[in-house]
């Protein structure tokens, strides 16, 4: 019995263990054979090919972090609802009124950014 499951399950440790071995290969070879002389210009932040403005350590503000509240909350809508359109006959009402709360708990996420001002641009 335990052999039966020890057989079944030994390509998946196998693939694992490949895995394992190939990646720790993979960054050993790069950490040799790279050069490891950063110098001044390597070592500043990159802001889109621009010289960077000020202080790189600085705080970002929310409206930062809203939009891309904003994008997940529009990204995972579309993600979840071109399926769940598709199979909208055959599934039922449970996965209609489920699909439902989604949306709602969607809906108060983008009640939560119009009213912090996140779709206002300047």
């Amino acid at each position: 019995m335990i052999n039966d499951i020890a057989v079944e399950y030994l390509p998946i440790v196998l693939f694992i263990g490949i895995a394992f071995v190939v990646s720790c290969a993979a960054v050993a070879i790069s950490f040799l054979i790279a050069k490891q002389k950063p110098y001044a210009q390597k070592n500043i932040s990159y802001e889109c090919g621009f010289p960077p403005e000020g202080d790189t350590k600085r705080r970002f503000g929310v409206k930062y972090y809203l939009i891309a509240i904003l994008f997940i909350v529009f990204d995972l809508e579309i993600a979840f609802l071109f399926p769940w359109a598709l199979v909208l006959a055959e599934i039922g009402a449970a996965a209609f009124f489920s699909m439902m709360i989604f949306l709602l708990v969607l809906a108060v996420g983008f009640a939560y950014e119009w009213k912090k001002g996140a779709l206002e641009w300047e």
